[in-house]
């Protein structure tokens, strides 16, 4: 007796579940909270993994329409914005001026100290069509200004459709802050390819392939600041370039 109390006393000491259960023997399951630490690290992992892939099928997406984007069969419209950045993107539009393809233009975010005249000889403009049919916008310091700019000169004067002329990179955030400042209006997308930049080939060459990820940052935060006023511009703002 004595030896099975010896016995049994250190098992029942050992097992305070057992004597609450009032079982002879209880096998402790395992508590299903042990499991959720794992879950806690897999669902953040696999929302991380999602996120990134849909940023690089975007970013995918939105560099393809930077390169496929193509110019417009028929291009003639109210009046032409072209927003400043480089003298190839006003060529083009004192060009298309000149064409007859609208009839005023306006060059937005020119800066304070350049003068008409500085325009006129960096492009080998027109000097009558440029004193004729050319405004300067001399307030936009950035995209979302020049759209504004853009609008209320569009009111002014009267004009429905625009002809806009950019650099084919930085067309689909254009289109979109236009878009937001002027949703009525009708916008035709004249991009410009910089000679300097190999479009075809970016993911070859670091520095398009920067310039990309950099506007294509930019454009994403200007579609989070105005998804709200412009439901699917953004969508339609990039698929206009490459129509």
């Amino acid at each position: 007796m004595a030896d099975q109390n010896a016995t049994t006393a250190p098992m029942e000491a050992a097992d305070p579940a057992e004597r609450a259960a009032g079982g002879d023997c209880v096998i402790a399951r395992p508590s299903p909270g042990r499991k959720r630490p794992r879950k806690r690290v897999i669902l953040p992992v696999l929302a991380s993994t999602l996120a990134a892939f849909l940023l690089i099928a975007n970013f995918l997406h939105f560099a393809n329409s930077v390169v496929g984007a193509r110019l417009p069969d028929s291009v003639f419209s109210d009046a032409i914005v072209v927003l400043t950045g480089g003298s190839d993107r006003i060529s083009q539009a004192l060009g298309l001026l000149k064409e007859g393809q609208a009839r005023r233009l306006l060059i937005s975010g020119v800066h304070p100290a350049t003068t008409p005249e500085q325009i006129v000889r960096s492009t080998a403009a027109d000097p009558d069509l440029f004193a004729c049919c050319v405004d300067l916008d001399r307030k936009a310091l950035n995209t979302t200004e020049n759209a504004a700019e853009t609008a209320k000169w569009a009111q002014e004067k009267g004009f429905s459709s625009l002809l806009v002329v950019t650099s084919a990179y930085h067309m689909p955030r254009s289109l979109l802050e236009l878009q937001t400042a002027m949703p009525s209006a009708k916008l035709i997308p004249y991009p410009v390819v910089r000679e300097n930049l190999d479009m075809g080939h970016w993911y070859l060459d670091p520095a398009t392939t920067q310039l990309l990820l950099r506007e294509y940052v930019k454009y994403t935060v200007a579609w989070l600041r105005t998804g709200a006023k412009v439901q699917g511009s953004a969508a339609a703002a990039t698929a206009q370039v490459s129509d």
